[in-house]
């Protein structure tokens, strides 16, 4: 990763899109991300800013994040301070990771007055600022930080802002005599990183790499910097060894795989969009899937007891053969013996078989004795493949919903919540007023060829999709006795492309996401049944056919609706 002062750069040179833009909206999703929406030069902007320890940074996402109902208190100051004013201007402070945008706005009585929001990118440090510049005056943060907590800077509504401290380092831009002397003589990318501001080490790496060999190093160094502040040239993406490097420009001293987005934003949204949706859900769903996981162990200690007790109930042939071999030989057993050894006329391989006896009762009532244990163990193993049947189903909707949960949009967690309540498994929350139900909405999806493809993400989604949405004619999709979604391709007569590409999406919305070749079926809606009395999103189907995918996150981004 690399979101150090040199992105920074390129960053504030994309941002400049949106000065003259005016902010329309302001939503606070969770706790760490703000979204602004900005009308500038006849288009619409999502301005998105996340103070997240691992995922921090500002950019203009092209992502859907849902808001909740209520705003939280740091969103409805930014709404009375920022709603309706001009972004008159988006600069970086210094060289450092922190982004400043410049607010004209108006107050309660009509007269204008500037605010500014800052951004400080710093990990675990990052913090969303409300400042008040006429006043140097913090009026609101995302964080707050009491002089306790550090002794440098004070973060309170009405304390004094003053910024992080400076590192003392060479300005990158400003060609000193100083800054060419360490370009000229620097070997080692940590001297570059300890001297030179806004450098982290992935682009102190890239910098040595280019300036490697040749003897204009100084050429090399302000071309690389030119590439910074055009707003980035490649805009690249590697992955290697299973770690993802980004920058705004080409990591040329890494091998691995590459990928190259138009914008900043794309590529933000392509490195931590998945990871920070999932920990959106985290924060809204932890507690639904420990309460998931919670149930499927319960669920899976019942089945291994239910194992012992088939196994013990299963001894219901030796009860009969006990009872029969006693009543054949009942003239030859005398009453008082606490156990016989008879020939098993059953099994000639056997030989003779002793059986334990009640010294109390005679052949005969021991006989009826092991009549009656067979037929209680006859019952019971009934009883037990009932109930082992039941819950086998329980718990593959359980892993289902778990699964579901993984995969979950912070919307879609909502709906797997109301959908244990209509079961009874969760309790009714409380409400004042009762909801209206609301149309499922699964993920849209277009295929290479143009086909729409729909696919559900829980078993309301799964149900809609399937028997509303879809027509009968419609080619329907689920992974092979692997729990996941439904998914239709709106076609009756689906291209091979389509085929694949749904396929795709079956797998990789299902249990096996991280698995090679999955096994997907395919056939027509009409031979999907759901029977009477099923779990949301339980079906039967017919006249199906299997085909072998491996899924590919890269071919569903670009079938993103």
């Amino acid at each position: 990763m690399a979101f150090d002062g040199l992105f920074t750069i390129s960053m504030t040179t994309e941002l400049q899109q949106i000065v003259t833009g005016r902010i329309s909206k302001i939503h606070q999703p969770n706790a760490q991300e703000i979204l602004m929406q900005v009308r500038a030069q006849g288009k619409n902007f999502k301005l998105l800013f996340s103070v997240h320890s691992s995922y921090s940074r500002i950019q203009i996402t092209h992502e859907t994040i849902d808001n909740p109902s209520s705003p939280p208190m740091f969103c409805m100051v930014l709404r009375k301070h920022l709603e309706g004013g001009i972004i008159t201007a988006v600069r970086q402070h210094e060289t450092d990771r922190i982004i400043v945008l410049e607010i004209l706005g108006k107050n309660e009585i009509g007269d204008e007055i500037t605010r500014e929001i800052h951004m400080e990118v710093m990990g675990r440090h990052s913090n969303l600022l409300l400042i008040d510049p006429s006043r140097n005056l913090i009026l609101e943060s995302i964080k707050h930080l009491s002089p306790s907590m550090n002794s440098y800077r004070t973060i309170l509504p009405g304390q004094p802002y003053i910024s992080p401290p400076s590192q003392n380092k060479l300005n990158p831009l400003v060609y000193s005599e100083d800054l060419k002397n360490v370009i000229l003589s620097v070997q080692d990318s940590k001297e570059i990183v300890e001297q030179i501001s806004g450098f982290s080490p992935l682009h102190a790496k890239e910098l040595l790499h280019r300036m490697d060999g040749v003897s204009d190093r100084l050429m090399i160094y302000k071309s690389f910097m030119d590439e910074f502040e055009q707003g980035g040239i490649a805009k690249q993406i590697v992955e290697v060894n299973g770690k993802t490097y980004y920058s705004p420009n080409a990591l040329t001293h890494l091998d691995g795989d590459k990928f190259n987005e138009q914008t900043l934003g794309n590529l933000l949204d392509r490195v931590y969009f998945a990871k920070a949706e999932r920990d959106r859900v985290k924060q809204q769903a932890g507690d639904l899937e420990r309460w998931l996981q919670n149930e499927l162990n319960k669920l899976k200690l019942k089945m291994k007891k239910l194992q012992k007790d088939f196994e013990q109930a299963e001894r219901l042939d030796t009860f009969q053969l006990y009872g029969e071999l006693l009543m054949a030989n009942a003239y030859a057993i005398e009453k008082g013996l606490s156990e016989v050894e008879l020939v098993n006329y059953y099994d000639e391989t056997q030989g003779t078989i002793v059986i334990p006896l009640d010294s109390r009762k005679t052949a005969t009532q021991n006989a009826q004795s092991y009549y009656n244990r067979y037929t209680k163990a006859k019952t019971a193993l009934l009883k037990i493949e009932q109930q082992f049947e039941i819950t086998k189903e329980d718990i593959d909707y359980f892993e289902l919903l778990l699964q579901q949960v993984m995969q979950a949009s912070p919307t879609d967690i909502e709906e797997i919540r109301e959908e244990l309540m209509e079961q009874g498994l969760l309790k009714m929350r409380a409400s004042k007023k009762k909801k209206k139900p609301v149309k499922p909405t699964p993920e849209k999806y277009i295929a290479s060829d143009g086909t729409e493809i729909s696919v559900g993400k829980n078993n309301k989604q799964n149900d809609y999709v399937t028997f509303k949405l879809a027509k009968k004619s419609d080619t329907w999709l689920h992974t092979k006795d692997i729990p996941g979604s439904h998914v239709v391709i709106h076609s009756d007569k689906p291209s091979e492309i389509a085929l694949s590409e749904a396929a795709n999406l079956a797998a990789y919305y299902s249990k096996a996401r991280e698995s090679s070749s999955v096994p997907v079926d395919y056939t027509v809606v009409k031979q999907v049944k759901k029977p009477n009395g099923s779990k949301p999103g339980f079906v039967i189907y017919f006249e199906q056919t299997t085909l072998f995918v491996t899924p590919d996150e890269e071919k569903i981004r670009q079938m993103k609706r």
